[in-house]
């Protein structure tokens, strides 16, 4: 810096903040080993206030506008430097200026579930995020309580905070909105306006204002969420024999991708016995006027099962079918049925075969 600068530099004659940030809610002017002159001009744009601050003390605030910096408007400062009867000389105080704007999308999430009590479903995790509003109400606030002597107040050293904030008020808003996790979704713009009222009274104090919290998304953990698709099949499905029909239908459809001779037998095995049922429903409705006699009641096979300990049954084929999709039989379950000489794991019977293929095999260890 050459000596015509410095010189020049020693006196300010316009102070103003052009904010080219998105994030920056304080910005304080510099001035190293400056002075502002009396008369100066102070530019505060729209969505800005200006503070004066001399020597740790607030003084004057200024709002929007172009301001001429005399005794006359600066009715605090100059009694804070006992300028009783005017005075021209250029003086020292810090001038922060303040973003008055709305900070928008500003995000939040839990990063461990919520334990909540679930009307339907009892006690379930749910996790939860969205996007927050921040805004500043009160300057004075906000250099007292959070800013001190910080240069540049952005938002990412009170989002953390914040975020804190909303998740502690989250289980209770959640609860309080009494409906299943089912009717959840309908209920996140009440919940968002709930946790905006509760964190109202809490960041006021610090010269802060949330203008709206918004939930994008509740979910639930992905074992529960399977646990619901398959409660939705079953509703969609209705009973339990239109059930065993669609699990039939996902094994053959399996087995027909598996290119071994195994996957090959047990889909031609299980296409066959499903052909054989709907052939026979073709066959009753190409011609339901022959007054034939039903056959005989087919002969179902009686499975036994070893559970907890204790043996279970006896089951058919149908019944076991849903006990594995609800994973409460898994390949390695000991079952027993006439004919067999000894206990058997459930994987390892040709007959049982098709109810694991959609099945995946436990995890190598």
């Amino acid at each position: 810096m050459s000596m015509v600068d410095k010189i020049r530099g020693e006196f300010i004659d316009i102070v103003e903040w052009l904010n080219d940030s998105r994030d920056t809610l304080v910005w304080r002017f510099p001035r190293y080993h400056n002075e502002i002159k009396m008369n100066a001009r102070l530019v505060v744009r729209e969505s800005q206030v200006a503070v004066l601050v001399n020597e740790g003390t607030i003084a004057d605030a200024f709002g929007p506008g172009t301001h001429t910096l005399t005794t006359q408007n600066l009715p605090v400062l100059s009694t804070l430097k006992g300028w009783k009867h005017g005075f021209e000389s250029p003086f020292k105080a810090e001038v922060y200026f303040v973003n008055t704007r709305q900070f928008t999308d500003l995000k939040w999430g839990t990063q461990n579930p919520v334990i909540v009590r679930d009307p339907e479903f009892g006690m379930v995790r749910l996790r939860a995020h969205g996007a927050y509003a921040l805004r500043i109400t009160d300057p004075r606030l906000l250099l007292t309580e959070l800013v001190g002597t910080d240069p540049e107040f952005r938002t990412e050293e009170v989002a953390g905070y914040l975020q804190q904030m909303i998740l502690s008020r989250l289980t209770s808003a959640l609860a309080a909105a009494n409906v299943s996790l089912l009717d959840m979704a309908a209920q996140q713009e009440a919940i968002g306006a709930q946790l905006t009222d509760a964190l109202a009274g809490q960041v006021a104090p610090m010269g802060l204002g949330i203008p709206a919290v918004i939930v994008r998304n509740i979910s639930v953990p992905p074992e529960v969420e399977q646990a619901l698709d398959r409660r939705t099949q079953m509703g969609i499905l209705g009973d339990l024999q239109r059930y065993t029909t669609f699990q039939t239908a996902n094994a053959i459809e399996d087995a027909a991708r598996n290119p071994g001779a195994a996957g090959m037998g047990t889909g031609m095995g299980v296409g066959m016995l499903f052909g054989q049922r709907l052939g026979g429903a073709a066959g009753a409705v190409a011609q339901p006027a022959m007054p034939v006699q039903p056959p005989p009641l087919p002969v179902t096979t009686q499975w036994y099962v070893a559970l907890d300990g204790s043996q279970q049954g006896p089951f058919e084929l149908g019944t076991l079918g849903v006990r594995v999709g609800a994973g409460a039989i898994a390949r390695e379950t000991l079952v027993w049925r006439a004919g067999m000489a000894h206990w058997a794991p459930a994987g390892d019977q040709p007959e049982l075969a098709a109810l694991f293929a959609t099945t995946p095999p436990p995890m190598p260890r």
